[in-house]
C-alpha cells in the first residue's frame, strides 16, 4: 500500500463525490458524510423513506471506490448462513467445503437490515465489528477493505425487528437523505430521459488498495486537543440532557472524532475545526441517543438533542496557530 498525501486525499474524495452526485442528484452534503463515514473505517446506517435514493447510493460508491459490490435483501426468514456462508458437501472429493456468503466483498448492502430477525442481525454486525465470521468453529476473516451501507425504513414498523440500541452503536453515522427539491427531482427525470436506460455507470476514480491508502492518510489529521474535548464535552452532555433515558458512551465521543477527521480532509484541510465536529455531529450521536419512554409521543428525538448540545455546549475558540501552518483549499462541493 503505498503512501498518501492528505491533499491527494483531498482531490481524490471530491472527484469520488462528483462522480456520484452525477447519479444521485442534490444530496452532496448526506453523500459527504457517507464518504467520511467510509473513511473514518466505518459503517454507516442510511435510514429513509423508499425511493430516496439509499440503493443507489451505495451502488454508486462501490463504483467510484472501485469495490466489489454485493446487495443481501434482508427478509423475515433470513438466516444467520445466508450472509455469512455455509459449508457444503462436495461430492467430488468426499468432504465439506466453506462456500462463502455476501459478507466477502468490499462494499455490502444490507438492505432493509430492521427486517431480518435479531440473530441474522447479530451475525452481520458481529462481522462489522471483528472483521471476521466464524461458522461451526472455523474463522475466516473478511477482505479488507470491508463496509457496510445499511438502509432501515422508519414508516411501516409492523413485521419489522429494530435494531437494539447495542446494534444501533456499531454503526459509526446513521445518514437520511430527504426528499429532493422540485428542481433536483426534475433534474433526475431529465437525466434519466437523457440516458435512454435504467443502469447508470459510474467511472472509477480508485480502486481498494487506493481507498484503504486514504484511510490511513487520514489518520494524520491533525486535532487540537479543544477540539478533542469538545467531542468529549458533547458526547457527555447527552448522558444528563433532560430528554434522555441513555445518552452516548464514550464510543460516541470516539466517532465524532473519528469522522470530524475524514469530514475535514473531505473537505480540504489537513485540520480539524469545531465547525467540522458541528457537521457530523448528528448523523454521529443521535442514533446513540434514548429519549426517555414518556416523551415518545412529543417531537423529542435524538437528532432534537444533538442539536440542542450544539446550542448550549461551549465550541472552543479558532486556532491561529493550526491555520498557519495548513494550507486550506475551497470545499468539496
Amino acid at each position: 500500500m503505498t503512501e498518501m498525501s492528505l491533499r491527494q486525499v483531498s482531490e481524490l474524495s471530491s472527484a469520488v463525490l462528483d462522480e456520484v452526485d452525477r447519479a444521485v442528484v442534490g444530496k452532496r452534503e448526506s453523500l459527504r458524510l457517507v464518504l467520511s463515514g467510509i473513511l473514518a473505517g466505518g459503517h454507516v446506517l442510511m435510514e429513509d423513506f423508499p425511493g430516496l435514493g439509499k440503493t443507489l447510493a451505495a451502488r454508486s460508491f462501490a463504483q467510484t471506490l472501485g469495490l466489489d459490490f454485493k446487495r443481501a435483501q434482508f427478509t423475515p426468514d433470513l438466516l444467520p448462513g445466508d450472509i455469512t456462508g455455509s459449508f457444503i458437501y462436495d461430492q467430488r472429493v468426499g468432504e465439506f467445503a466453506f462456500r462463502a456468503g455476501p459478507l466477502f466483498t468490499g462494499l455490502l448492502l444490507a438492505d432493509e437490515i430492521n427486517r431480518t430477525p435479531p440473530k441474522t442481525q447479530a451475525a452481520l454486525l458481529e462481522a462489522m465489528q471483528e472483521k471476521q465470521v466464524t461458522v461451526e468453529g472455523r474463522t475466516f476473516p473478511l477482505p479488507q477493505p470491508f463496509h457496510v451501507l445499511a438502509t432501515a425504513n422508519p414508516v411501516e414498523y409492523e413485521g419489522t425487528y429494530p435494531l437494539p440500541e447495542a446494534q444501533l452503536d456499531r454503526f459509526l453515522m446513521r445518514v437520511s437523505f430527504g426528499y429532493p427539491t422540485l428542481d433536483e427531482e426534475w433534474e433526475i427525470l431529465s437525466n434519466r430521459m437523457a440516458r435512454r436506460r435504467e443502469e447508470q455507470e459510474l467511472q472509477r476514480i480508485v480502486d481498494g488498495g487506493q481507498l484503504l491508502a486514504m484511510q490511513a492518510a487520514v489518520e494524520a489529521t491533525a486535532v487540537d486537543e479543544s477540539v478533542g474535548r469538545y467531542c468529549v464535552a458533547l458526547a457527555a452532555a447527552s448522558r444528563t440532557h433532560g430528554d434522555v433515558l441513555m445518552g452516548a458512551s464514550p464510543r460516541g465521543a470516539l466517532g465524532l472524532l473519528l469522522c470530524s477527521r475524514a469530514y475535514a480532509v473531505v473537505d480540504g484541510r489537513d485540520y480539524v475545526t469545531p465547525e467540522d465536529v458541528k457537521a457530523v455531529a448528528v448523523p454521529v450521536l443521535a442514533h446513540r441517543i434514548t429519549v426517555k419512554p414518556e416523551l415518545w409521543m412529543s417531537n423529542a428525538s435524538g437528532r432534537s438533542v444533538v442539536e440542542s448540545l450544539l446550542r448550549t455546549v461551549a465550541a472552543p475558540s479558532a486556532r491561529e496557530h493550526l491555520a498557519q501552518g495548513a494550507t486550506q483549499r475551497p470545499a468539496a462541493g
